[in-house]
């Protein structure tokens, strides 16, 4: 995109003297300055919220490394349980849950294939 130098910006300001007289430019010049400056802010603050978010979640994995690093190894032994702890329903629920599967084999391959007759076909 070629650059606007000082011959091209007096050629557009006096185009837009023109077209909207001298009355309504120091009109137009505010709201384009008041839009300009609203979009400013608008960007301004939504790279602040960005930067604030990222920050937040690199401050949120630091305790997390920290924590798993301080936890000593320790050896966990499984307590034994009780057969009393089972109850009958549990008990009368568990062959219901239990699903049998059949084996499956493979079944062998009958079909054969006459390359020849295949050539045949493909060439006449």
């Amino acid at each position: 995109m070629p650059n606007i130098g000082p011959a091209e910006l007096i050629v557009i300001l006096l185009v837009a003297l023109v077209v909207f007289g001298p009355r309504k430019l120091p009109e137009l010049g505010k709201s384009l300055g008041a839009g300009l400056r609203e979009f400013r802010k608008s960007t301004q603050s939504l790279k602040d919220e960005l930067d604030v978010g990222l920050n937040d979640k690199g401050a949120q994995a630091a305790p997390i490394q920290t924590i798993h690093a301080s936890v000593p190894a320790q050896s966990v032994s499984a307590a034994p349980v009780s057969a009393a702890a089972v109850t009958p329903q549990a008990q009368a629920a568990a062959p219901a849950a239990e699903v049998m599967a059949e084996p499956v084999t493979a079944a062998p391959v009958t079909a054969a294939v006459n390359l020849d007759k295949e050539k045949e076909v493909v060439q006449g």
